[in-house]
């Protein structure tokens, strides 16, 4: 699948042991990327995995924690997790993000 619309791609509970996050994946060989959706007041518990992984948020406002550190992120602004760096996330305003993460023993964002 070297094109595809986003919009065929059916929507899925990303990470529901961590998150309420709902969105599409596209996922290959070594990268997986997600268009993501958080509503005000959902977001991730506190986790970590071996995966790295970049989030750049489209709209909306988060209150991240990455490494013990709390950052508030809006449009256009972008966090880094590690591997194995414990991060959460809580979503201030109904907001939208691009997820990116590596795959790792076969997975991706379906942990």
């Amino acid at each position: 699948m070297p094109v595809c619309k986003l919009d065929e791609i059916g929507e899925e509970l990303v990470t529901p042991k961590h998150s309420t996050a709902l969105g599409r994946l596209v996922t290959g060989e070594q990268i997986e990327v997600g268009v993501l959706r958080f509503k005000a007041g959902e977001g991730a518990t506190e986790h970590a995995h071996p995966q790295e992984q970049v989030l750049l948020v489209l709209s909306g406002r988060v209150r991240m924690s990455i490494g013990g550190q709390v950052h508030e992120l809006g449009p256009r602004e972008v966090a880094h997790m590690p591997p194995n760096v414990p991060h959460g996330l809580a979503a201030l305003e109904d907001t939208e993000v691009v997820s990116a993460k590596g795959i790792v023993g076969g997975v991706g964002h379906r942990i």
